[in-house]
């Protein structure tokens, strides 16, 4: 990647925590709260030049002071997100500095990211517009439709998304402010005929959803 350009990261944790039970974000895992462990490995990126964190309103505060308390020359801080994970991500993007060329979305709720793999795409976006972390399908991967089998799809061509997902900065803001209604930011991207590339990622970056997928996390920790 072209050396002046300037990445920043938007850390997703704006979450209500209704399908888990409570804001999984702010529970410990471990001694620290889980979006603290997510926090620290980008913190440990070089190429990261500073971190926005996206927080339910009712918990800016209280993460500005948590923040606050870090040691470290990076500057990172807190803002309020929106109604949706689209919102919540455009308002993580506008609070980063205009200096900042290339945007690293990731989920707080991943927090066995590496930054070898944040550089990745971060380096990804050097040839195209966007660069994700995605696992290649390893089980044959079946459409379905109600509980019928409507066709089976080839799993050589399937990838699993994960985050990080770094893009350039003017492309992924405009994609945010479409009327584009997608699970991921790669798919609003997508929507505008970006260029979105994938480096391989690895099974210990998932997403803790579930509880199982918390007693999992307290597994790698242990």
């Amino acid at each position: 990647m072209h050396e002046t350009l300037k990445a920043g990261a938007v850390i997703a944790a704006a979450g209500s925590g209704k399908r888990f039970g409570e804001k999984k974000q702010f529970k410990l895992l471990g001694r620290r709260p889980l979006l603290f462990h997510t926090l620290t490995l980008f913190l440990e990126c070089d190429n990261i030049s500073e971190i926005v964190v996206v927080v339910p309103e009712d918990d800016l505060d209280n993460t500005q002071r948590e923040l606050a308390s870090f040691t470290s020359t990076k500057h990172a801080i807190a803002v309020a997100g929106g109604q949706r994970r689209k919102d919540s991500v455009y308002n993580g993007c506008i609070a980063l500095s205009e200096d900042i060329s290339i945007i690293t979305v990731h989920d707080a709720a991943r927090p066995f990211v590496t930054p070898e793999l944040i550089n990745a795409t971060i380096q990804g976006c050097a040839d195209s517009d966007g660069c994700i972390v995605a696992l290649p399908s390893k089980d044959t991967v079946k459409q379905v439709l109600g509980k019928n089998i409507q066709q089976t799809l080839d799993r050589n061509a399937i990838w699993l998304a994960q985050t990080p997902q770094t893009f350039h900065r003017d492309i992924l803001i405009k994609a945010l402010q479409q009327k584009i209604d997608a699970t991921d930011e790669a798919s609003m991207v997508e929507a505008l005929s970006g260029n979105v590339t994938v480096v391989e990622g690895t099974s210990s970056n998932f997403k803790i959803t579930t509880v199982e997928d918390w007693n999992m996390a307290e597994k790698v920790l242990s």
